[in-house]
């Protein structure tokens, strides 16, 4: 048997706790985001469907939130437990953003409490859909504040160093550093899209077990038209990503692309292979497509990775989490696209099986993308924890008890898991929203009544 060092350990824990956390903080920033819009149209329209819509997805969003304050809790705590180094380093550097992104989260919060409470409250409901505001802004400014952390890992600047020692700190040219405009666009972006694909797989799936109500029906075209929306939203965000890395990581791109060699019109690696000697096999390759990716120019000259040391060059197999992460981006954008071209062509059936079940599919693919770009982001920065200042062998605890601290963080993450899919099935199994939407709206049942009669 061999063992891990203290490193590799606290590398692992850390890789478990973001990828587990990143499923409860992607619905977190995104899922307000279709409360709101879905409230909205129920205002405009008079319509209860989406009414409702808003109301169980809130019901839903708050085991959500609960679960992630809990992870990320639990990353604010591992920062200091696993990364001690790290923090004496530029802990007094990242402070403030780590405490506006808590002060996001109670903001968030306590309007989140206000709007459960006080539905059916106002004889407006327009001042109702009002208190939904604060809470898609506190989502995604806590998104904002955790990505400025990350963003300055992977471009540090706002402080000097004397002697080996942080000094003259600027928090705000920290946070505002030029990693900070691509990577929040990005992580927002997408956190609305996979929001809303996840949604959308669960309308599409009553559906296809249910046949479908007239509220999975709407619930799926509003979930699916936003689907697209942040979709094409999320490519631009893509697009911008990789031209800020052609320009300040060029080895991150370089290793994710499998680009070895300085060229000008550099082709695109698509999948693929490596062989012993690190050369391409059995890829895809689109000419000179990287130049452009990178540059907007199908001739420019693109940094190859041969040009870093190799003591700094990210690990190779990124190339795949790249590929993984862009391919099911275009994939949310084509399904999307194609339901509502069957929407609008009244000749076809939007709601045939195999569509279906194409946006089923979306949801989880969605959030496996998350889970993909996070791991691109993360190990396409190593060795480094902190770009060109601190390596992650550095930054990690020397302590003998991390590996039951990573057993203690999984059996919590277990139960926490387990814990939160039995709440949400007991809280909509046993309340469905055909008999919720009678219960809250009698007009509907007596209008089903006439309709039979």
């Amino acid at each position: 048997m061999f063992e891990l060092d203290g490193a590799t350990i606290s590398r692992l824990l850390t890789s478990m706790t973001l990828l587990f956390h990143a499923i409860f903080a992607t619905l977190g920033v995104g899922v307000p985001v279709l409360v709101s819009v879905a409230e909205l149209i129920g205002i405009k329209k008079k319509d209860p469907h989406y009414t409702l819509l808003a109301r169980r997805w809130t019901r839903g969003y708050t085991i959500t939130v609960a679960v992630g304050v809990v992870t990320g809790t639990a990353i604010g705590l591992q920062l200091s437990l696993i990364w001690p180094s790290f923090m004496r380093f530029a802990g007094n550097v990242i402070a403030l953003p780590l405490f506006m992104e808590t002060f996001a989260f109670f903001f968030e919060a306590i309007f989140l409490g206000i709007y459960l409470y006080t539905w059916d409250r106002f004889k407006n409901p327009i001042y109702h859909w009002l208190l939904s505001i604060p809470v898609v802004i506190g989502g995604t400014m806590s998104a904002f504040f955790i990505t400025t952390v990350n963003s300055f890992m992977n471009q540090p600047q706002g402080f000097d160093m004397e002697n080996g020692t942080i000094t003259a700190i600027d928090p705000l040219a920290a946070m505002f550093n030029p990693a900070t405009p691509t990577k929040v666009f990005h992580v927002v972006s997408s956190s609305y899209l996979t929001a809303a694909a996840v949604l959308a797989a669960i309308a599409a799936i009553s559906i296809l077990l249910k046949k479908g109500s007239a509220y999975h029906k709407k619930a799926l075209k509003l979930t699916v038209s936003m689907m697209f929306i942040f979709a094409i939203l999320t490519a631009v965000a893509g697009d911008l990503s990789a031209k800020f890395l052609a320009e300040h990581q060029p080895e991150k791109l370089a290793a994710g692309e499998w680009h070895f060699e300085t060229e000008a019109g550099a082709d695109l690696v698509v999948f693929g292979t490596l062989n012993e000697n690190n050369e391409v096999e059995n890829a895809i390759r689109i000419p000179n497509a990287l130049s452009f990716l990178a540059y907007g120019d199908f001739n420019a000259e693109v940094q190859g990775l041969e040009e870093t040391p190799e003591d700094e060059r990210p690990p190779l197999w990124i190339h795949y989490m790249f590929d993984l992460m862009v391919t099911i981006g275009f994939y949310t954008l084509g399904i999307s696209m194609l339901f509502l071209v069957f929407w609008k062509i009244k000749k076809w059936n939007e709601h045939n099986r195999l569509i279906l079940a194409g946006i089923a599919v979306a949801g989880p693919l969605s959030m496996l993308a998350i889970e993909f770009g996070w791991i691109y982001a993360e190990v396409g920065r190593q060795p480094w924890i902190m770009r060109g200042f601190m390596t992650v062998t550095e930054a990690a605890t020397t302590s003998p008890y991390v590996g039951a601290m990573f057993w203690l963080f999984f059996a919590l993450y277990v139960v926490l898991g387990v814990g939160c899919v039995v709440v949400l099935r007991k809280m909509f199994k046993d309340n469905p929203a055909e008999l919720e939407l009678e219960h809250r709206f009698p007009q509907i049942a007596a209008t089903k009544e006439d309709d039979k009669s």
